[in-house]
């Protein structure tokens, strides 16, 4: 598996959400922290998803499709 940068989420509960959007359809999501004081709790910083590079597309539409407003 290659992981690849899937988006950026304002911070790190948001990205927490979108991690368990994605891993409900089987996708699997590793996060990246922003700065250093993740380790301390939940970030406040911008926090990168990276998913597997041949599920990208897939994980870009499931997303979309979840956090557009209708």
């Amino acid at each position: 598996m290659k992981w690849v940068y899937l988006t950026t989420a304002p911070d790190e509960w948001t990205a927490q959400i979108w991690r368990s959007l994605l891993l409900e359809d089987g996708i699997p999501v590793m996060l990246r922290a922003g700065d250093v004081t993740s380790f301390l709790g939940s970030s406040p910083f911008p926090t990168r998803l990276m998913v597997d590079e041949a599920r990208k597309e897939e994980a870009l539409d499931l997303l979309n499709e979840q956090i557009q407003p209708d």
